[in-house]
């Protein structure tokens, strides 16, 4: 295209291969960001990511996906060094890797909320699935509880056998995996409960969060019988939460919001999927709170700009390509693929362990100002006419 440069050097990971070029002075970068189409045209490829420049490089990438794509297993990802020896983070989750192969690490505690979105088909309920495998691997029943939430019915099914190791659930509920929407408010609004009761108890202990508070609850500094516990993490999955918020708008939004604006300090963390990452689904308070995002591609220019705030998603390839945005950069994935045969087996594995007597019980969430029965919709209380 006539457009000199001084270098240029390939980097093979698993599904695209990216080149780095230095181009020569005084050559602007607009002129190499105009030729998406053109180098598309010439490669015969898919889609084609321009990065010019790379941050903190001072190079301009072009991405072009392998014409063969390799399956990064979930496997290798468990069974590699990095994964094995971690122990700094809270919640280490190992989600896929990168451009160079490396594994892909992040700490849930510090995202410490995450939004997944991407088009119907990309591989968003895989990724979900890989986040709560490696939480498993790494976390004992005692340390993490899960609230799965998913309107789809049959994602999360496969973990309804360990819902006494790693489960949490209002009292009363017999379904552990929760499908419908009107049980999804009041899950919603009893962790909010959860959240406020979490608070109160770390005011009394004088401790700023879940870890300073757990450490000296081990170290026998604060009394059982004034309430203290031992709090477990509990990451909240919602599957598809554009479909709560049709059916239940703002009564579920609100206490995502809240959930998502200040939980984190009591170790509550919450991971949201969407198919449909358009304006009024991931709305604006949503987006506030949660500045960790993974997008899988997208089906258009605007969708990338909801999720990530640039576009670049819609140039995916799929299959678990993505795109995780946290602290300010933006890195590109392979998620790594977990089969439902390999999360049958895991998930049979930790049902011969030991487990406790119940899953852990979340408060009862009762509505302000009704006292003892609710009343069925449409129906008068009569105590209340004069």
């Amino acid at each position: 295209f006539g457009i000199e440069i001084t270098s240029i050097k390939a980097t093979i990971g698993p599904t695209v291969t990216l080149y780095e070029i230095v181009p020569k002075a005084g050559t602007r970068i607009s002129k190499i960001r105009n030729l998406e189409s053109d180098i598309m045209l010439s490669l015969a490829s898919k889609g084609i990511r321009i990065i010019a420049p790379i941050p903190g490089k001072g190079t301009i990438g072009i991405e072009v996906p392998n014409e063969k794509p390799q399956i990064v297993s979930m496997h290798s990802i468990i069974a590699s060094k990095k994964f094995q020896e971690e122990e700094k983070m809270a919640l280490p989750v190992a989600i896929g890797r990168t451009i160079t192969n490396e594994v892909f690490m992040f700490d849930l505690a510090k995202t410490p909320h995450l939004l997944v979105a991407g088009a119907t088909g990309q591989g968003k309920s895989v990724g979900l699935n890989a986040v709560i495998t490696s939480l498993l691997y790494k976390k004992h029943p005692a340390e993490l509880k899960f609230v799965l939430i998913d309107p789809k019915m049959v994602e999360f099914n496969i973990y309804a056998a360990i819902e006494k190791h790693y489960m949490a659930k209002l009292p009363e509920e017999e379904n552990v995996i929760i499908t419908d929407s009107t049980k999804v408010i009041q899950t919603l609004k009893s962790l909010v409960v959860e959240m406020e009761n979490r608070f109160e108890l770390l005011n009394k202990a004088n401790c700023r969060n879940i870890i300073d508070y757990n450490e000296k609850f081990v170290n026998r500094q604060l009394n059982p019988e004034k309430g203290h516990r031992f709090l477990p993490y509990i990451v909240i999955v919602i599957d598809e939460f554009g479909d709560f918020i049709m059916v239940a708008g703002k009564e579920v939004e609100t206490p995502i919001a809240r959930i998502t604006q200040k939980a984190r300090a009591v170790g509550m963390h919450m991971i949201l999927a969407t198919q449909r990452p358009s304006v009024n689904i991931v709305t604006g308070v949503i987006k506030a709170n949660i500045p960790t995002r993974i997008a899988l591609r997208t089906q258009s220019v605007v969708d990338s700009r909801t999720v990530l705030d640039t576009k670049g998603a819609d140039q995916l390839i799929g299959r678990g390509d993505m795109l995780y945005s946290g602290n300010g950069n933006i890195t590109r994935l392979q998620c790594a693929f977990v089969d439902t045969p390999e999360v049958d087996a895991i998930v049979e594995h930790i049902e011969k362990q030991q487990h406790y007597f119940e899953p852990y019980q979340l408060p009862e969430y009762i509505p302000e100002g009704s006292e003892g029965e609710a009343l069925a919709p449409g129906a008068v209380d009569l105590k209340r006419l004069d």
